[in-house]
């Protein structure tokens, strides 16, 4: 019976830490194409981030967001493009 339970929470630990990471990872990555495709729909429509999402296969409106706002701060951001 302690066999059963060592295995079974065996496996819930060691499926957990795969689980999460991959996904979080490849979604921040974009491609040399996307970034600027991003830079050009942004100047566009601001931050319509839905729209620009909806012009890059495989990624969300939130994904585009944080890419942007992790790499252009809030303020340089608005003044660069005025």
């Amino acid at each position: 019976m302690s066999n059963l339970n060592k295995h079974s929470s065996s496996n819930v630990n060691s499926s957990n830490p795969t689980e999460g990471q991959p996904s979080q990872e490849s979604k921040l990555e974009f491609s040399e194409d996307e970034k600027s495709l991003i830079t050009l729909m942004y100047k566009l429509v601001r931050q319509r981030w839905s729209l620009i999402a909806g012009r890059i296969p495989g990624k969300t409106a939130d994904e585009i967001k944080e890419y942007w706002t992790s790499r252009f701060p809030a303020n340089d951001s608005e003044t660069k493009n005025k």
